[in-house]
């Protein structure tokens, strides 16, 4: 009877829901890889995790009927607005309903958490728990690789190649048109394969960083405790959480130990945790103590929580999704390069019209027979194939490829090749501290008393000295109130190699302590009975203990109440003091409160984050665990306070911080930092780490207004020069920069010195903004969420890889090392560009000067054509393109950080000096040569005189004299492979004349150990080898109408192509001679 049929929870999903086809995670009904139920521990007393057996019968529905009720809350599910909606997380109530009023909502129950069937209708309605990477558009990467840069142009050689075979070719095609035609498209694919490749393989290792290892939770379905991978958590989860997790998904907390606490500076920036509360409450989902956020950790305590968003409707997902919608910019390198590609097509487009006006005004009339409409379009097509250097994207890529692996080996990986030249380019730096210039381990640097303090040394050797001493004495009071005040918990390994549990503070101090000696028997004598975390808004933590008094006598005395907090919060509430100097209680009065104060000014201008410790007694009013016993003692325990001692605690300096700052300013980049911490704190980590190197107090807010009233109206000239800075340093804190207008910026943008202290993510954001307006390339370093803005901001973002992961996908760099690896991505990064420059100095003289004159010069005075078009292409894509990968494995000539760094519309890749030296100089050398060789040729095997040639137009056809037309053919095809070889052997000289700007070979020859260089000579042997592959394989003659050269003109080049080494000797000795001289500036 169909009343009487049971329903699976399957059926009824797919009732109620017809649009969903299964409901499966990943195709398969989850299943818990393993029960770990066993090896948790209670998240506080009186709470422990459940199984199934502990759900109460009445509580057990049948799945149907709780997949059905599931369904229908879903619809109704209160604070779930879609993502379009303004103020998504302004509208969220998660965190403002009771657990129960939750778990209706979302169709969970608070012991056993959802069935697998729901989660995975869960899972179809808000998809997988993962960040979206923003897809790329292949289609337009397809195209880009096809008929980006010289293709457009070489896409039209084809065509007119093709029509030059059939239909203008017919009746008699020939097949060497047809030939170039493939040939041109196989160099094309090659140049896209190759580009697509390197694409392909930076972002594999990309993708190989952010999910080297993936994450997973503890969660609880249908009653059983296990672990599931967290892409696979469905909102309704109830999850386990403890000390060392990452929070896998936006979580509203049901139930939590006393001592919970997150480090949600990831997200914040902030450094301090935040306390996390079962507790409704809170303004904002953002801001509540309930809600545990994704990707922040859990430094402390133990906690349940039900998931409330996964996926990109989490905030980092919201984070994610803002900065997938950001444009991007042209790096400095793609923007010169797009400069040399439009230059060279426009100089192209010039000649080929020059060429067609010529036919069509002269030669069709005078000489048609010589240049009939066909014969001019290979010409034109001949010109195009050789002013491009058709090479040069492949070198260029090459190039890019090559220093990419340089900078992988000192631990710098580039996301894309086109901007690891931009690092050559900055000019500024934005830092972060913690993690960055910090190692982000607090150590204790100080300690000591109101009356007397000490270095964290002198304190352990006073201890071991009263201690053996024995006696009740100042240090015993400050180490009981150290090692009781404390939530940090160690394992039972020795010192050196124990594992501390806790926050940065308590995990700082209780290794100091703990080299005191063994603190867990000072725990057990005096048990904890309550506790009150820190949290960011009492600034303090207090623990409350049974003194060993009190548990042995069975006596009501009173408790032993210990505080530790920040001494601007706790020092008001302070009437007494341990003193070091009489071992006994003294009255904390004006004198000792300046003391106090004067040790707390001088510790936090030195940089450390000073801590107060305290104690009283108190014999409370009320029973421990009742609401009026918290109420009471969070008012009355923080009273009457005795201080007991003081601390002194660092973020400790990464050894290298100070030297990476030190190279940076060699470089003639500014080194700012940019830290959520206190003014004066920040100053003093900056003069530590050299980013602040004046002595004098650091300007502030009303110096820049000052600045800003003397400064005469008008346009301010660049900061980027030097002479037009302010040579002193700024602080300037995060309310400073909101009073900032744009004339403010222009003043503060001139200092040298500069440390933002106290900002949030949206002024970093607007720092970097500013800078950018006046001129200034950017780079940012950051490792949290709240710095993606930022880093998609610069010009070049720069992520630790043990930062987030939307800091890395913001990114444009990943420092898989420390912060010194930055250095070594700067000089690579500036020695791309030089050695680029070097690269483009080889190929045009032969892929481009030495071919365009031929095809020119047989236009226009009659000369039978000294190169083919394939030999043209040969030179551009083999012969020149083996040796100039060896340019790229170029050493620097000299410390490249000596140099400025490099202005992206004034420096330019490709600019006249270079144009001179490569068609002025040694292309003008190499083209009369080769044409020498061509008409020597003619000489000596045909007795054809070069005054004969010239002109000669039609005449050179059957009869010329007396020669046939087959016999001529021949003639004119072994003397292109002359003039080709010749280039080839030439361009060995020229290989070795533009390994160095400036030095000479006998100072930096390829062979010595310095700057040695074997791929020289092997890209020279490679050239050969296939120069003589093209010339005298029988294939390559058949096709492309080739020749054999004569033995005696493989060697005449040779003295030959020294002696254009010799003339680029001659040139860099004046250079060097004449400094100043005209060759001096002219020089590339």
């Amino acid at each position: 009877m169909d009343h009487e049929r049971t329903h699976t929870g399957e059926e009824i999903c797919e009732d109620f829901r017809p649009t969903a086809a299964t409901v499966v995670i990943h195709g398969q009904r989850v299943h818990a890889k393993e029960d770990v139920s066993e090896g948790l521990l209670p998240i506080a007393p009186g709470l422990a995790y459940h199984d199934s057996s502990s759900v109460g019968a009445d509580l057990s529905l049948p799945i149907a009927f709780q997949t059905l009720s599931t369904q229908v809350s879903q619809h109704q599910r209160l604070g779930r607005p879609q993502d379009d909606m303004a103020n998504f997380f302004e509208k969220l109530t998660y965190h403002s309903v009771s657990v129960e009023e939750l778990c209706a909502m979302l169709g969970t129950v608070v012991d056993r958490g959802l069935d697998n069937v729901i989660a995975s209708c869960n899972i179809q309605q808000d998809g997988r728990n993962t960040i979206t990477k923003k897809k790329p558009s292949y289609l337009w990467k397809i195209i880009t690789y096809l008929f980006g840069g010289f293709c457009s142009i070489l896409w039209v050689a084809v065509i007119i190649f093709f029509i030059c075979w059939r239909p203008l070719g017919n009746p008699d095609p020939q097949p060497t048109n047809f030939s170039l035609s493939i040939l041109i498209i196989i160099v094309i694919l090659c140049q896209a394969s190759f580009s697509a490749f390197q694409d392909w393989s930076i972002s594999r290792i990309v993708n190989s960083i952010l999910y080297l290892m993936p994450s997973e939770c503890i969660v609880i379905r249908e009653g059983r405790t296990s672990r599931i991978p967290a892409a696979d958590l469905a909102v309704g989860d109830l999850v386990m959480l403890s000390v060392g997790n990452k929070v896998p998904a936006d979580m509203r907390l049901i139930e939590t130990s006393d001592d919970l606490r997150f480090d949600r500076s990831v997200l914040t920036g902030e450094s301090e945790e935040m306390e996390g509360t079962a507790e409704s409450g809170g303004e904002t989902f953002l801001e509540a103590d309930n809600i545990a956020l994704m990707g922040t950790h859990i430094t402390n305590g133990h906690a349940k929580g039900v998931v409330v968003l996964t996926g990109d409707r989490t905030v980092v997902g919201h984070i994610s999704k803002l900065m997938n919608k950001t444009k991007r910019t042209p790096t400095p390198i793609e923007q010169e390069i797009w400069r040399f590609v439009c230059i060279i097509i426009f100089l192209t487009v010039a000649l080929a019209l020059s060429i067609f006006v010529i036919w069509y005004a002269w030669l069709r009339r005078q000489h048609e027979s010589f240049m009939d409409p066909r014969s001019m379009l290979v010409d034109v097509m001949g010109c195009i194939v050789s002013f491009m250097p058709q090479g040069m994207p492949i070198a260029v890529t090459l190039t890019l490829t090559l220093i990419a692996r340089r900078m992988r080996r000192v631990s710098v990986l580039p996301k894309s090749l086109s901007t690891i030249e931009t690092l050559g380019c900055v000019t500024v730096i934005c830092s972060d501290k913690t993690g960055t210039l910090t190692q982000n381990k607090m150590s204790v640097m100080s300690a000591g008393f109101v009356d007397k303090t000490y270095t964290a040394q002198e304190l352990r050797e006073k201890f071991a000295t009263e201690e053996s001493a024995g006696g009740e004495s100042a240090i015993d009071s400050f180490y009981k109130a150290a090692v009781l005040c404390n939530g940090a918990t160690a394992t039972s390994l020795s010192l050196e190699k124990q594992e501390v549990n806790g926050d940065a503070t308590d995990s700082a101090i209780f290794r100091f302590i703990e080299s005191f000696g063994d603190a867990s028997a000072m725990r057990t004598s005096n048990p904890q009975i309550y506790q009150v975390p820190f949290n960011s808004r009492n600034k303090w933590m207090l623990t409350m203990h049974n003194s060993p008094i009190t548990r042995n006598s069975g006596n009501r005395s009173p408790s032993l109440v210990f505080v530790k907090g920040a001494p601007d919060v706790l020092i008001s509430r302070c009437s007494f003091y341990v003193s070091a100097l009489t071992n006994d209680i003294q009255p904390f009065d004006s004198i000792a409160r300046a003391k106090l104060m004067a040790t707390q000014e001088k510790w936090s201008r030195d940089g450390q984050r000073v801590i107060l410790l305290c104690m009283r007694e108190y014999n409370p009013c009320h029973t421990i665990g009742t609401n009026e016993f918290s109420t009471e003692i969070r008012q009355k325990g923080v009273e009457a306070l005795t201080i007991v001692g003081i601390l002194g605690l660092i973020d400790l300096h990464r050894p290298e911080s100070a030297d990476t700052v030190k190279d940076c300013k060699k470089a003639g980049i500014r080194f700012f930092m940019v830290t959520g911490d206190l003014g004066w704190t920040a100053v003093a980590s900056a003069r530590k780490f050299g980013i602040i190197t004046t002595h004098a107090e650091p300007d502030s807010l009303a110096d820049v207004v000052k600045q800003l009233q003397n400064t005469p109206s008008g346009p301010l000239p660049s900061c980027r020069d030097p002479a037009n800075r302010i040579h002193k340093s700024l602080l300037l804190e995060g309310k400073d920069l909101f009073l900032f207008t744009e004339d403010h910026w222009n003043i503060a943008t001139r200092y040298e010195e500069i440390v933002f202290a106290r900002t949030t993510p949206e002024q970093k954001l607007g720092i970097v903004t500013a800078f950018k307006k006046r001129d200034n390339v950017v780079a940012v370093t950051g490792d949290g969420v709240n710095d993606a803005p930022a880093l998609k901001e610069a010009d070049i973002g720069v992520a630790v890889v043990s930062g987030s992961d939307v800091a890395i996908e913001a990114a444009d760099l990943v420092l898989l090392g420390t912060i010194d690896s930055i250095i070594g991505g700067i000089r690579l990064g500036r020695l791309v560009f030089q050695n680029m420059q070097k690269v483009i100095v080889y190929l045009l003289p032969a892929g481009s000067c030495s071919e365009i004159w031929p095809v020119f010069i047989n236009a226009s005075l009659g000369l039978p054509l000294p190169l083919s078009s394939f030999l043209m292409i040969v030179i551009c894509c083999f012969t020149d393109l083996l040796p100039c990968i060896s340019l790229v494995m170029e050493k620097e000539e000299f410390d490249l950080l000596t140099l400025p760094p490099r202005r992206p519309k004034k420096d330019h890749l490709i600019n006249l000096k270079i144009y001179a030296q490569a068609y002025l100089f040694i292309g003008m050398m190499e083209t009369v040569i080769a044409h020498a060789m061509f008409f020597l040729y003619y000489w000596r095997y045909a007795r054809i005189p070069i005054g004969a040639l010239f002109l000669s137009y039609e005449k050179y056809s059957e009869g010329f004299y007396g020669y046939s037309f087959v016999e001529l053919n021949n003639f004119q095809y072994t003397a292109q492979c002359v003039y080709f070889v010749t280039l080839v052997i030439l361009q060995w000289g020229n290989l070795l004349s533009v390994r160095n700007k400036r030095l000479s070979i006998l100072q930096a020859d390829p062979i010595r150990k310095q700057r040695r260089n074997i791929w020289s000579f092997f890209g020279a042997f490679l050239a050969l080898i296939t120069a003589i592959l093209v010339t005298e394989v029988h294939v390559f003659q058949t096709l492309f109408l080739t020749a054999p050269v004569p033995l005696e003109f493989w060697f005449i080049p040779l003295p030959l192509s020294l002696s254009i080494l010799l003339m680029d000797e001659i040139r860099k000795l004046v250079v060097r001679t004449y400094p100043r001289g005209f060759l001096a500036r002219i020089a590339w």
